[in-house]
């Protein structure tokens, strides 16, 4: 089988860099293009000086023509451009889209939660939401794929078997996320220039951060009423990793050695989810720089409340990674190809 052509739009950033990275370790791809607005004619080791010596291409401004030579489009572009690039998708392209245009299937949500419009309504209905481990081989049936943001990653993972076997309370669920500065993008210098970010932790987009909307629309597609949450994120003082802190509250039915169980067997042979030993303290260097999800349940004094404890390297398991990983899942290689 020949190798597929690859084009990288918004080649620069955290997630264009990593997701880089990874592909070049890929055996059954080639980097075609890599595309670019503000570093036209620059090496990419321009941005990263570990990508030095491999052989890539020079960045370039993208261009439609482009897509006649291409496979697979990854797309790591600020919110509202990757629906520019899917009107101009052929038969032949599988856009795999790392920012948010194609998480929410319903443009008033996009709309209300981005405060943008979107450009390509047709395609938000041909496109697929891609947790990998829960959509499987459905992603097959898709040329379009939207890769959940970090946050619901790290949330999404350990609450889905919970609330699809009914095990816990879904009205009052409280999480606490905690991530490395390398979320906010390149962007995060500028902004919190005059702000210690090496120094300090902030809580911010409180009660109604944009992942939000996927949280609710994926705990939603479940259980149809009754989901109610409150989700908080932070920055915090290092490059990258999440740990999210999920307070939830057991039905008289459950218990903390039922939940170990469900979450143990429903990843089971899931390659990059692992639950751990009840009780285990885990934190982000336990995943950083791999695909990995850590999920830990761990007991409170109170016996029909239990904390759930999820980490992911941002980037990866986060970004970058889970687009390898939907791409190894559309086209039929080993799932782990190029994240090992």
């Amino acid at each position: 089988m020949a190798k597929l052509n690859i084009l990288v739009a918004g080649s620069t950033g955290f997630i264009g860099i990593q997701l880089i990275k990874l592909l070049i370790k890929h055996k059954k791809i080639k980097i075609k293009y890599l595309c670019g607005n503000n570093s036209i004619g620059k090496k990419i080791s321009f941005f990263d000086k570990s990508l030095e010596k491999k052989k890539l291409p020079k960045i370039i401004r993208f261009n439609k023509k482009l897509l006649k030579e291409i496979d697979v489009v990854f797309t790591a572009l600020p919110n509202g451009e990757a629906q520019k690039i899917s009107n101009y998708l052929l038969p032949r392209n599988t856009l795999i889209d790392l920012s948010a245009d194609f998480r929410l299937n319903k443009i008033k949500e996009y709309e209300k939660y981005y405060n943008i419009k979107h450009k390509s309504h047709k395609n938000i209905v041909n496109s697929i939401y891609a947790l990998p481990e829960i959509v499987g081989k459905k992603i097959k049936d898709f040329n379009i794929i939207g890769c959940p943001g970090c946050y619901p990653t790290s949330i999404l993972l350990p609450l889905i078997p919970l609330i699809k076997k009914n095990l816990i309370i879904s009205k009052t669920i409280i999480i606490d996320s905690k991530s490395g500065y390398s979320g906010a993008g390149r962007g995060v210098y500028k902004k919190y220039k005059n702000k210690n970010l090496f120094n300090s932790l902030k809580a911010y987009g409180v009660g109604f951060h944009r992942h939000n909307s996927e949280i609710f629309q994926e705990l939603g597609n479940i259980k149809k009423k009754g989901i109610n949450l409150i989700f908080t994120p932070h920055i915090v003082p290092m490059f990258r990793g999440i740990l999210s802190t999920i307070y939830v509250d057991l039905k008289k039915k459950s218990s903390i050695m039922n939940i170990q169980n469900i979450l143990k067997k429903f990843y089971k042979n899931k390659r990059f989810i692992k639950i751990m030993p009840l009780n285990t303290s885990i934190g982000t260097n336990d995943v950083m720089n791999t695909n990995n999800c850590y999920i830990s349940i761990c007991k409170t004094k109170y016996k029909n409340k239990i904390v759930l404890l999820s980490a992911i390297d941002n980037l990866i398991k986060g970004g970058a990674g889970q687009g390898v990983q939907n791409m190894n899942l559309k086209f039929g290689y080993k799932e782990h190809e190029g994240l090992l």
